[in-house]
């Protein structure tokens, strides 16, 4: 699959292609929303591998622009909505809500460039009223899967808790054996009751920072492209 991305802005980078691998091995089916869909290359993914009914969201007009373009070339069928997550009203409830959140602190220098400035930080969309909403639109049993960054690991499972989603698996991703964790994935479900599994660590790249066989066959399986153009 090819997937455009915009010269300029918000690109989406290899957490996305891994992110899409801890989600597919839930095995998505019925309705699945992805939240800041970005150019759609988490879902485009998933539609392409599972018979699932696609829903996408992105405040950002740009993203819906290259998400509709990119869905187009690759024959992908999706009720795309543009707007904030937190205020739109949804007409249905859905099996599957994933996301590749905004997640580094607004404390931070930020960047000036709008569209990366949405895509990264937290105050555009934070996490305890993004679980919150995703919560009340998850079907009886269903799961909310997503990224985060590792050092809030403790703030993630405390707001799925007070969320009363119940943490199904964690996985952490880090850059070298010897490195710690930068990436969090998790999956969360509804009137669960299973016990959360820690999920084996991905390592990124051995000492002469090529990728590690676990991350080339990720890659693989994404089997996509990335081709960047001013198409709008």
């Amino acid at each position: 699959m090819i997937f455009y991305q915009p010269p300029k802005g918000y690109r989406y980078n290899s957490d996305s292609i891994f992110l899409y691998k801890f989600i597919k091995d839930f095995k998505p089916k019925g309705d699945l929303l992805d939240v800041g869909v970005g150019v759609g290359i988490i879902s485009g993914l998933l539609a392409r591998d599972f018979k699932i009914n696609l829903s996408v969201v992105d405040k950002q007009s740009r993203a819906i622009f290259y998400t509709k373009k990119n869905f187009e070339i690759n024959s992908i069928d999706a009720q795309i909505y543009e707007g904030d997550f937190l205020e739109i009203e949804f007409k249905k409830k859905f099996d599957f809500i994933i996301s590749n959140p905004p997640f580094y602190s607004s404390c931070v220098i930020q960047s000036k460039n709008d569209s990366l400035n949405v895509s990264r930080y937290s105050h555009h969309l934070p996490l305890e009223k993004f679980i919150k909403k995703a919560k009340s639109l998850l079907k009886p049993r269903g799961y909310l899967i997503f990224c985060y960054d590792a050092k809030q690991t403790d703030k993630v499972l405390f707001s799925l808790l007070e969320a009363k989603l119940k943490p199904q698996a964690l996985k952490f991703i880090h850059p070298k054996i010897q490195k710690e964790a930068k990436l969090l994935m998790v999956a969360a479900r509804a009137n669960s009751k299973s016990a959360c599994k820690i999920q084996n660590p991905l390592i990124l790249f051995d000492e002469k920072n090529n990728y590690l066989p676990e991350a080339k066959e990720i890659f693989k399986e994404a089997n996509s492209y990335s081709l960047t153009a001013s198409i709008e």
